[in-house]
């Protein structure tokens, strides 16, 4: 004597599968496009800092114009950042913004900000 019994099958249909891979697709191109832009914030950081070590405002700038020329930062020129003294310490700081078009007048806006210790 054999007992038959019936499993109902459980998993993910294919439109169930194709749903999930189209987000896993939108979401890769997205990140990939993110990416540049936090490497680019972490060198204009390192070019910051060390152009803070300058002793005047024109000496900095100079100093992150080459560092950005090296680590070929487009976005914050020597110009665009601030150059301030706090006691004997001098403070350079940045700010800007990042646009990514999605789509149609969808962009995402990524703001970026920082300062020398």
């Amino acid at each position: 004597m054999t007992i038959k019994t019936k499993f109902k099958q459980r998993g993910a249909s294919f439109f169930g599968l194709l749903l999930v891979g189209c987000l896993l697709a939108v979401t890769g191109v997205i990140v990939a496009q993110v990416v540049p832009t936090v490497i680019e914030y972490q060198a204009v950081k390192k070019a910051v800092s060390m152009a803070s070590q300058g002793k005047t405002v024109a000496e900095v700038r100079s100093i992150f114009d080459k560092a950005a020329a090296i680590d070929n930062i487009s976005s914050v020129t020597g110009k665009d950042i601030e150059v301030t003294k706090e006691g004997e310490q001098i403070v350079v700081s940045f700010a800007y913004q990042r646009e990514i078009h999605l789509a149609g007048p969808g962009y995402l806006t990524l703001k970026y900000s920082g300062q020398s210790k």
